[in-house]
């Protein structure tokens, strides 16, 4: 339809979506998020899924034609189903009295990013609010290893450290240091994740001037 590649199949996203369909269907109403569910994060993550951005689509219908052409007339379903970041795709369908309960986890998924390509990326979303995000990546990689503090000899004025699944946008702490203090300028560095963890999180430090 836009010329974009073919989605790849994910049996982690079909399972996270399968978990959420068949309590989907045990609901009065359709919801993202069920009290005592996880939310969307957690269960890709749970499911095995790796994912540096994730997006869902639920429905209920009595026919798969109905709920495709629904998503498709929906322009926020329709922008996650043509959304070109996101490459993977799993599909669950649950049918409970005659009807359908169906859901799409889509994903971008994390292993395709290297450390350089998650700093590119964090200091785009700087520079969208007026942040100069060209400060050498040494000294903010370097923060990103430790585990609190400013590593010795910069000139930062401030460090924020977040691990995030969602390079989409900056976290709630990294938004209120720019507002408060009106930071200008800024050093992005990523890292790896503990080996303990299960690479579907990034870990980055952004050091401000």
């Amino acid at each position: 339809m836009r010329g974009l590649p073919a989605l790849a199949w994910s049996a982690p996203l079909a399972q996270s979506a399968q978990a959420h369909a068949k309590i989907m269907a045990q609901e009065p109403a359709l919801s993202h998020d069920y009290p005592g569910e996880p939310g969307l994060v957690e269960r890709g993550k749970l499911a095995g899924a790796h994912f540096q951005t994730i997006a869902e689509n639920i429905a209920a219908g009595w026919s798969a034609a109905q709920i495709d052409n629904a998503w498709m007339h929906s322009p926020s379903h329709r922008e996650i189903i043509l959304n070109p970041q996101l490459n993977a795709l799993g599909v669950a369908v649950v049918r409970r009295g005659g009807q359908l309960y169906a859901v799409e986890d889509f994903a971008e998924t994390a292993q395709a990013l290297s450390l350089q390509a998650v700093e590119e990326r964090v200091g785009t979303l700087l520079h969208a609010e007026n942040v100069d995000a060209s400060a050498p990546a040494g000294p903010a990689e370097q923060a990103c290893r430790m585990r609190r503090g400013l590593p010795q000899g910069t000139t930062a004025r401030a460090v924020v450290r977040f691990e995030t699944p969602d390079l989409s946008q900056l976290p709630a702490a990294v938004m209120q240091q720019i507002r408060a203090k009106n930071f200008t300028r800024a050093a992005v560095g990523a890292c790896p994740p503990p080996a303990a963890e299960d690479f579907t999180t990034y870990r980055i430090a952004i050091l401000f001037y």
